[in-house]
């Protein structure tokens, strides 16, 4: 099983573990197993949507033939079966053959496992990662990688909560401290978290976390 890491880190690891250098060299054929990958859970994609996604500036015949060109250099540096299809206009990637921490996060996310969510978020998604010419693939990526981090703050946010209701009272800050930092414009979280934190007698620590969202919002809003 391949492991792709896109949280943070971007790294792409062969079933030997050893990193698979010749794809993360090529960033937009990079980028196209990270959409198959992630995209639609193992669902398979028609190829049109990846002409418009990687290529929408380019005529349909070169669109085509540099996807096909793509598909190609997949397939000759992935193991078998990794890359899927039906018939000649969708493909996918087998959800069996890799395995990746956007997927592992979001199974703890619907679990509720919020320790293993924000132990899994090591930064944002594909973080540093561009590719050229393809601004349809950067709008997506953009999405999620707003998704994924408001599911981050919010899974801080409930194990914050936890953290008080265990009188873990300066773990629940320093985690609230993590959420604010990935979403510091959501109140409603702040304003709750602060109340649990007076609930539990901690008044001078509620009154210091109200300030420093408050610093935050100047710094971040102006």
């Amino acid at each position: 099983m391949l492991t792709l890491r896109t949280l943070g880190s971007v790294d792409l690891l062969g079933e030997d573990g050893e990193v698979m250098e010749a794809l993360l060299a090529q960033p937009k054929r990079f980028a196209i197993l990270v959409y198959l990958a992630l995209a639609g859970r193992g669902s398979l994609q028609s190829r049109d949507a990846l002409l418009a996604l990687f290529w929408p500036e380019l005529d349909e015949d070169r669109a085509r033939n540099a996807l096909g060109q793509s598909i190609h250099f997949l397939r000759s540096r992935l193991p078998e079966g990794v890359l899927v299809g039906r018939g000649k206009n969708r493909i996918g990637i087998d959800p069996k053959a890799i395995r990746s921490d956007v997927g592992d996060f979001e199974l703890a996310l619907a679990e509720g496992r919020w320790k293993d969510v924000s132990d899994l978020y090591g930064g944002s998604f594909l973080e540093g990662f561009h590719v050229g010419g393809a601004s349809g693939f950067e709008d997506w990526m953009a999405g999620e990688r707003e998704r994924l981090r408001e599911a981050a703050a919010g899974a801080a946010w409930s194990l914050a909560r936890q953290h008080i209701e265990a009188g873990s009272l300066v773990e629940a800050e320093r985690t609230a401290q993590r959420a604010m930092d990935l979403v510091c414009t959501d109140e409603s979280p702040v304003r709750g978290f602060i109340e649990a934190l007076a609930r539990a007698g901690d008044r001078a620590a509620a009154l210091n976390f109200y300030q420093r969202f408050s610093q935050k919002l100047e710094e971040k809003l102006d």
